[in-house]
């Protein structure tokens, strides 16, 4: 009966070995099949998806034909408008979320595991211990590209908005000093500071050299970025170019209008910091604020008997 029972559990031990074998196999059968991307004419994609680029390609080559045409034309969009369209395409964007979701709640589980205390529960706690902490790591992991998109994002936009004036004024200066438009532009990518704006105009400057046409350039530029102040200097450049006015002084009133924009804009930032403050002003600093004044009144009534 023992003899029989050592066999059962070798067979069982030798199935699962087997099983496991064949899983391993075909799933390297499969990475082998991903071919590599050819990344000669992209930018690098940021640091923390450089650190697992490898199972970023692997996932999105699988699940790139299963993303719908509108989510991934929007996805598109928000690369584009992030700077990201030569270094992330819309798969590897959703594959990179996958994959941050399994490597957070990895981590989770490791951590968890690490601690002695988590080692002394019962079995059932512990498994659903575990399997909480996992699932709510995945779901960190999942969102927080997204996080960090919208940031970027916002970030990219308040830079523009800063920075637009003065490369308008380099511009400007240039065509009064009789440069063309894509000379002017060449300088201001030149003189400015490095930001969006100056990588935007100088994506503009390889357009034009890879054979678009300066007003498809400009299109494009606008369209990557999608702001007001961005349509409307380039829709007035493009108009006087067509209709053979001077750029000079229309150059100029986009520069004034947008430097009065921008001080608009910081007024506007300005007067809703007290509103902002008030809660944080409400929740925490009078509370600590009345605890030191009516802390010592309260230790004298209670020493005084009262």
């Amino acid at each position: 009966m023992a003899e029989h029972a050592s066999l059962i559990i070798a067979l069982f031990a030798l199935a699962i070995g087997l099983s496991v074998a064949l899983v391993a196999w075909l799933v390297s059968r499969a990475i082998s099949e991903v071919p590599d991307e050819d990344r000669q004419y992209k930018d690098a994609p940021p640091l923390g998806f450089r650190l697992v680029w490898k199972p970023i390609q692997w996932v999105s080559h699988f699940i790139g034909p299963l993303i719908p045409g509108k989510s991934h034309r929007a996805s598109l969009m928000r690369l584009r408008k992030a700077g990201l369209d030569y270094s992330l395409s819309p798969a590897q964007f959703l594959a990179s979320r996958l994959v941050g979701g399994l490597v957070v709640a990895l981590i989770f589980y490791w951590v968890l595991g690490s601690f002695e205390s988590s080692r002394q529960g019962s079995p059932p706690f512990a498994v659903q211990t575990y399997l909480q902490l996992a699932v709510g790591g995945f779901v960190l992991g999942y969102f927080y590209p997204l996080i960090w998109l919208k940031d970027r994002l916002a970030a990219r936009r308040s830079e523009l908005m800063k920075t637009l004036p003065f490369f308008l004024d380099i511009i400007t200066l240039c065509v009064e000093a009789g440069l063309n438009l894509q000379g002017a532009i060449h300088q201001a990518v030149a003189k400015g500071p490095k930001g969006v704006l100056r990588d935007e105009f100088q994506r503009v400057l390889r357009d034009i050299r890879a054979g678009k046409s300066r007003a498809e350039s400009l299109r494009a530029m606008s369209e990557r970025l999608n702001e007001g102040s961005i349509t409307n200097f380039v829709g007035a450049v493009i108009q006087a170019e067509s209709m053979g006015m001077n750029l000079g002084p229309v150059l100029r009133a986009q520069a004034d209008q947008r430097r009065s924009e921008r001080f608009l804009r910081a007024e506007k930032l300005a007067m809703e910091a007290p509103v902002k403050m008030l809660f944080p002003l409400i929740a925490f600093i009078f509370p600590c604020t009345f605890i030191v004044l009516f802390f010592p009144i309260v230790v004298k009534f209670m020493h005084s008997g009262l």
